[in-house]
């Protein structure tokens, strides 16, 4: 998945990434390494766009942010992507008995 951005190192000077968090961190492990800007785009992370719901809260730089009125684009390698992982988890089996239910 990083191998094509791993060729382009030393021709680019600017990266957006958008998409899976895992996705997205990994892009900003590669450029941290060679000092490129990136910027990711959180959109992935947000429910109800006004920022009341807090389900897109992110820390950037030190400073918790809500994606979908702080952002929902951040400096990547500003992203404490290690508590976004873990609080995109959160639900994860809420989510999982939800989508069985509605299987039914």
């Amino acid at each position: 998945m990083i191998d094509p951005l791993k060729r382009l190192i030393g021709k680019i000077d600017y990266v957006l990434a958008i998409g899976p968090i895992p996705m997205m961190r990994a892009v900003a492990n590669v450029t941290r390494e060679h000092g490129i800007k990136t910027v990711v785009s959180l959109n992935p992370i947000m429910v109800d766009g006004t920022g009341m719901c807090g389900g897109c809260r992110v820390n950037v730089a030190g400073k918790n942010q809500f994606a979908c009125v702080d952002g929902p684009e951040f400096d990547a390698h500003q992203v404490d992507f290690d508590t976004l992982t873990k609080r995109n988890a959160t639900y994860r089996e809420a989510e999982r008995c939800a989508l069985e239910r509605m299987a039914k």
